[in-house]
């Protein structure tokens, strides 16, 4: 596996290394071993999740506090996102700054995204499946979000506004303060 270090601390961008033939490809999607000699950082991952959606459909932007925050690695097994992960860790020198790295089944890139980040995707292809690794068990009294719309964030989701599907409970999220 490649590692590509990203402007935020402690977000990585993962390149596996597939092997491909006249039969198809084989890679393998996470080593801890050497996740963690690459890294630095822990690659011990408790629960997996996955999900499915349209295009247009924008999760986000999630995260979850104190005890049962989580680090998670991300990727896609059909179709494309645009994956965000935000600073959100005020301690930062790159706090309420994002990277914003297209994931697909075609490239089989993943993303980390480390503790104290906002996370969110954007569906750009007809459908995806997307797949996360993370580090802590989900508790539905720790989650937070801010709105994907956030200007102080100013993402470019790559969907049109009269296009995009938003949960919404999403809608109502709090925007983002740098104060």
């Amino acid at each position: 596996m490649e590692i590509q270090e990203t402007a935020l601390r402690g977000c990585v961008i993962i390149k596996p290394r597939v092997f491909e033939d006249e039969r198809g490809y084989f890679f393998e999607s996470f080593n801890t071993s050497s996740f963690e000699q690459k890294t630095g950082m822990s690659g011990s991952f408790v629960q997996d999740n996955q999900s499915f959606s349209s295009y247009g459909v924008i999760r986000g932007l999630h995260a979850q506090q104190g005890e049962h925050a989580q680090a998670k690695l991300v990727r896609v097994l059909q179709g494309e996102v645009l994956d965000v992960a935000v600073d959100a860790r005020p301690d930062s020198p790159t706090y309420g700054q994002h990277v914003a790295v297209r994931l697909s089944a075609a490239n089989k890139l993943q993303l980390y995204v480390p503790r104290g980040f906002l996370h969110g995707f954007a569906v750009l292809s007809e459908t995806a499946e997307f797949f996360y690794k993370c580090d802590n068990y989900y508790n539905k009294e720790s989650e937070r979000g801010i709105h994907l719309a956030s200007p102080e964030l100013n993402i470019n989701w790559l969907i049109e506004e009269d296009k995009r599907i938003i949960a919404d409970k999403d809608l109502l999220l709090p925007y983002f303060s740098k104060k």
